[in-house]
């Protein structure tokens, strides 16, 4: 029993290895790939193509160049691939490409694919990852098709086309990088078309696939047998009720929010038809969480919405997706042990289910070190930057490269090269998760058998 513990917990430390390196070597490879002429219509600084090929891999959407004008067709089919890669993840890309080239997966790989998503064990995880990989590319190819009928007739079919693919892949991967121009969406406002296909493509990525999976089940078997319709909810997985509970709150409450915030602020949404307001905030409640496109000029937002958009970006999506942040359900477990807690209980509980203490305690790790790398960088930002940078701004922009958001108080491209490679620290750090570079870091984790029970005391808090 002792072996099995041992030889499982370092399965799990060389898989955070892997995940490590993984990204860190892409990010690499994409920064040399940007840096080619080919790439490029004017030559480009190498900390720019690092923080590009950073911001694609760990599909965050901070970014110090255009893409529209600095990257020629190759260099944005490029930057479309490292986006992708970014958004399945280095071994869920591996695994599909060797099923494409029908190569065995072995059981060790199989047991990696478990480890890194956090699966009771190896069974089916090939499967899933076939079917992530193609649910993805159907979800991304719909999106296309829907985003073609404003770009086609914008651009012409060729470019049209290939800005729609672009803009799917983006979108579903939460990246929030876009080759229309040096203002996101800003110019489509009030477009109905793009603005609906964005918001459920960024959803549908930052959801996860586990929920994907767990919903299609449900939804097979519920209307296959004669039983109420209540039970696609019902009958979920506890993971899936809480992430789409989650979702549905912080997006229905930021948008009202937000709505209220800058409902008068002449420089966002106070021109707009009412419709058009409500459409607008809940686009930018729905990108601040991990996905860095905005209708609204970021800069110019009141500092409440800003704060608020701050909060979003730190929660971020839910786990097994494309978003970043502590996520979902990490931030509803730890409100209902808060809630449990005053009602003077001792458990954490959700739908009827009490989730473990080994849970709450990985949970609050994450949140700790997130924090931690979060008020760092915000600090080290502040001691490099001068004065004449708004707090507020500053903490909106961190905030953004820590959750791989990508939304930008339009400050990222003026920052000097150090604050930059902040960034880019915190935006590889948001991607891979402070708690796999703790422990890629930290050691291997040791056996419950290595610790020594200690006497039980307690101390004063409050």
């Amino acid at each position: 029993m002792k072996i099995h513990t041992e030889k499982k917990k370092n399965i799990h430390w060389n898989t955070m290895r892997i995940l490590a390196a993984g990204f860190a070597g892409a990010i690499l490879l994409g920064a040399l790939l940007l840096m080619l002429p080919i790439c490029n219509n004017e030559p480009i600084a190498f900390m720019d193509a690092l923080f590009t090929s950073t911001t694609a891999i760990c599909v965050t959407g901070l970014i110090t160049i255009v893409p529209m004008t600095q990257l020629t067709v190759i260099g944005k089919v490029v930057l479309c691939v490292l986006i992708q890669i970014g958004g399945l993840g280095v071994i869920a890309c591996v695994t599909g490409f060797f099923l494409l080239l029908r190569r065995k997966i072995t059981l060790g790989t199989r047991v990696v694919i478990a480890e890194a998503y956090s699966a009771e064990g190896p069974g089916g995880m090939v499967l899933m990852i076939k079917n992530a990989v193609l649910g993805t590319f159907l979800v991304e190819f719909l999106g296309a098709l829907i985003y073609a009928t404003v770009f086609i007739p914008k651009y012409g079919v060729l470019k049209g086309i290939g800005v729609s693919v672009f803009q799917s892949i983006s979108s579903f991967c939460n990246a929030g990088i876009d080759i229309v121009g040096a203002t996101s969406f800003a110019a489509y406002v009030s477009n109905p078309v793009i603005n609906i296909n964005t918001m459920l493509l960024i959803i549908l990525g930052g959801i996860g696939f586990p929920v994907w999976f767990d919903v299609i089940r449900n939804t097979k078997r519920t209307f296959k047998e004669p039983v109420p319709k209540k039970r696609l909810f019902t009958a979920l997985q506890l993971h899936s009720k809480i992430a789409l509970t989650t979702t549905a709150i912080l997006l229905v409450g930021g948008t009202l929010f937000i709505l209220l915030f800058e409902y008068h602020n002449q420089k966002t949404m106070g021109n707009l038809a009412l419709h058009d307001k409500v459409m607008s905030a809940a686009f930018q409640s729905v990108t601040a969480r991990t996905a860095g496109y905005y209708t609204l000029p970021q800069d110019v937002l009141h500092d409440e919405t800003k704060f608020l958009t701050v909060i979003l970006m730190l929660i971020g999506g839910s786990p097994g997706g494309t978003a970043g942040g502590i996520k979902t359900t990490t931030m509803a477990m730890l409100v209902l042990t808060a809630f449990s807690f005053i009602r003077g209980g001792t458990d954490t509980e959700a739908f009827g289910r009490q989730i473990t203490k080994e849970n709450f305690r990985t949970g609050f790790t994450v949140v700790m070190l997130v924090g931690t790398v979060y008020i760092v960088g915000t600090i080290a930002l502040l001691m490099i930057e001068s004065d004449q940078i708004p707090f507020i701004d500053i903490l909106y922009e961190t905030a953004s490269a820590m959750g791989t958001v990508g939304l930008s108080a339009n400050l990222t491209p003026s920052l000097s090269r150090a604050s930059q490679l902040v960034l880019i620290m915190m935006m590889y750090l948001g991607r891979i998760g402070p708690l796999t570079f703790a422990l890629v870091f930290g050691g291997k984790a040791l056996a419950k058998d290595h610790y020594r029970e200690l006497p039980k005391r307690r101390i004063l808090i409050g």
